[in-house]
């Protein structure tokens, strides 16, 4: 706790501009209101970086940033279909106005939100290493992006309750074989889904849901998938396996 402590504000003390990436489909719970004070403390502009927004409506991103950019100017961003990061570059040269040198932009955010995947984006190349797996990054690196821009990428330094397995599964910091409760995670994500989205689920399940809990979706989605015992009888375990899986690998969309 300690150490990230550090490790954040010597990444604000250093950087002209701070990025802040969360992810699309968790804009609120992967903010944090502590690294946005320090930020603002230190008297540094940032910019609140919605990535993975493929995977999200464009209902539910306008509906986060009119909400997210009271606090700070917001870019959505996807570096799988090479969106945004035009726009990004554009802001960050902008809100930085530094003219004489280059801007050093420090790159913040919870484990597994894209941070890697951004800087990548506006760089236009594989300029820092990214990978799937939550803790990547090892260390602090400083990434060339090109006009002007220089990149402080750190590991996803900001840290989750170690017990809140449900964000874990949902951000894909745990795979669902690691998971304690994929059962669990399975009926966040179908909350969720059911709250924002509620045809995506339909139409990917091939299912009709109309008032049925959580739970009661999770059984429909299991006999639906075929993922029954041997007395036909839905397998819980197997249904929440796979809907934790089919999210995590971006099929399910918010």
């Amino acid at each position: 706790m300690v150490s990230y402590k550090v490790m954040v504000k010597d990444v604000i003390r250093k950087a002209d501009l701070l990025l802040e990436v969360v992810d699309a489909r968790f804009p609120d719970e992967t903010r944090n209101s502590e690294v946005e004070a320090e930020i603002v403390r230190a008297g540094k502009p940032f910019i609140i970086v919605m990535s993975k927004c493929d995977l999200v409506s464009q209902k539910a991103l306008e509906k986060a940033k009119s909400r997210l950019s009271r606090t700070a100017p917001t870019v959505f961003v996807s570096s799988k279909e090479r969106f945004g990061t035009t726009m990004l570059r554009h802001r960050i040269l902008e809100l930085a106005d530094i003219k004489d040198r280059d801007i050093l932009v420090g790159s913040l955010g919870y484990p597994n939100t894209g941070k890697s995947s951004v800087i990548n984006g506006v760089a236009g190349r594989h300029r820092a290493s990214t990978s799937s797996i939550s803790g990547h990054t090892k260390g602090v690196q400083l990434v060339n992006a090109g006009s002007r821009i220089k990149f402080i990428d750190t590991p996803g330094v900001i840290p989750f309750d170690e017990y809140d397995e449900y964000m874990q599964g949902m951000l894909g910091i745990k795979d669902a074989t690691h998971l304690k409760d994929p059962i669990g995670v399975a009926l966040k994500i179908i909350e969720r889904i059911c709250v924002e989205n509620k045809t995506s689920l339909e139409g990917f399940y091939k299912v009709i849901i109309e008032d049925q809990d959580p739970y009661d979706v999770l059984e429909l989605i299991g006999r639906r998938t075929n993922c029954l015992k041997v007395k036909g009888e839905v397998d819980d375990t197997r249904v929440g396996i796979r809907i934790v899986n089919d999210w995590q690998r971006g099929l399910l969309l918010v």
